[in-house]
């Protein structure tokens, strides 16, 4: 959990944040009160992401006693126990999430396989082709590079990532992408877009490689192939 590898870190700034008072006193008038506002949004943005349940109060009098030299009110062994606690906690979180996920992934796939249009490959992967290609356009091979323009949501339509919405085309080696973009762009012909359907062993199995994407996830993607990079 990165929040307990980083906790001493990430736990000094927000008692530095919190020590400061409540938000209608700070002046933010000198460029040390400006960089150290940026410092607490830094260190909030963080802890926003977190699925950890803290306490503002105890963070306040954590800081507020380490400043003043004052006795620490716990022994460190007990609050390594506290973490040690925590980080069981949003382990078994995780673990449910997970589990979850990869049910609903499971679910959605196998409903998915049977609309109309829908090809299921030997692997797990399922397409659809949107827009097909010249009989005569050229296929990537592995070694290739290529340039597509893509979509990419959760099985409830949540974005994680997004080529067109930035407005400009993704150029990468097929051998350095997830397996079922490999095998997807490998059938496709240069002009055609397909929506590809990714069942999680195929995209990031049992890791999550963002806060966005969670373990087990089955992924979707609309997928342009603009062009094989010579």
């Amino acid at each position: 959990m990165s929040f307990i590898k980083s906790a001493p870190l990430v736990i000094v700034g927000a008692l530095l944040l919190a020590a400061c008072g409540q938000e209608e006193s700070v002046k933010l008038e000198n460029h040390i009160d400006q960089a150290s506002y940026g410092v607490g949004l830094n260190i909030g943005r963080q802890l926003s992401q977190e699925d950890v349940e803290m306490n503002a109060d105890a963070i306040a009098a954590g800081i507020k006693d380490a400043i003043s030299g004052a006795k620490q009110q716990i022994d460190d062994s007990v609050i390594e126990a506290a973490f040690a606690k925590v980080r069981e906690e949003q382990m078994r979180k995780q673990q449910a999430l997970s589990d979850a996920t990869a049910k609903a992934s499971t679910d959605f796939l196998a409903e998915n396989a049977k609309r109309p249009g829908v090809v299921t490959t030997e692997s797990g992967l399922q397409y659809e082709v949107i827009t097909a290609g010249a009989a005569d356009a050229a296929k990537p091979s592995l070694e290739d590079v290529v340039r597509v323009h893509y979509h990419g949501t959760l099985i409830d339509g949540t974005v994680f990532d997004s080529s067109v919405e930035r407005g400009q085309p993704a150029e990468f080696p097929l051998s350095g992408v997830i397996r079922g973009w490999t095998e997807a762009l490998q059938l496709m012909k240069v002009g055609e877009k397909w929506k590809l359907y990714i069942p999680a062993e195929l995209a990031y199995g049992a890791r999550s490689p963002s806060p966005k994407i969670p373990a087990n996830s089955a992924l979707v993607f609309e997928v342009e192939l603009l062009e094989i990079v010579k």
